[in-house]
């Protein structure tokens, strides 16, 4: 079986993606598995032209469709999110924007195939899990709209540097337990 592992936030070398990195050591003993970066692709912003409504195609041609074909190739998605302001960061909401194509609230629209879990994990530098609620639900908001089940959530506060993340392995390990035996 295959996971992908999404770092969702535009740094490729901090706390989310130590997150990430750790997530796909742990589950390399039981999938293959790619850890990609939201970073290492163009994403253009959606223009809002609904013309995927009517074609299930964007109008635009960026690295949406490889980063789909990553989605596509596995079984397992865990997207690994920080906040920004309280959400998402940007680009990956960029990207969930341009995925409106595979969006199953229109006719006709392209399809991933069926199957798929989604996981989600999320972090702030606060003490709130409220925040961390927030960006869960804005990640399985969008695996709903493409019919990937949601499996499992972790947030995790208090993580605003890479050095952070080490206080939350116990965290983190249970979770990719959850996904192995899931």
């Amino acid at each position: 079986m295959n996971a992908l592992v999404m770092n969702c936030s535009p740094v490729r070398t901090g706390a989310t993606a130590e997150i990430a990195r750790i997530v796909s050591e742990s589950l390399k003993n039981r999938y293959i598995v790619r850890n990609i970066c939201i970073d290492d692709f163009k994403i253009d912003f959606c223009k809002g032209c609904r013309a995927c409504h009517n074609t299930a195609e964007c109008v635009q041609h960026d690295d949406v469709d490889k980063v789909i074909g990553y989605y596509e190739w596995a079984d397992i998605i865990v997207s690994v999110a920080p906040s920004y302001w309280a959400d998402i960061p940007g680009q990956f909401k960029a990207f969930i924007d341009r995925c409106t194509p595979w969006c199953n609230t229109h006719e006709p629209h392209a399809i991933i195939s069926s199957g798929k879990k989604g996981y989600s994990i999320a972090l702030r530098t606060g003490p709130s899990m409220k925040e961390c609620d927030r960006i869960i639900e804005s990640i399985e908001h969008f695996y709903g709209h493409l019919e990937i089940e949601c499996c499992g959530r972790l947030g995790l506060c208090s993580v605003e540097y890479k050095e952070a993340v080490k206080e939350h392995i116990d965290e983190l390990m249970c979770f990719c337990d959850n996904i192995k035996n899931g």
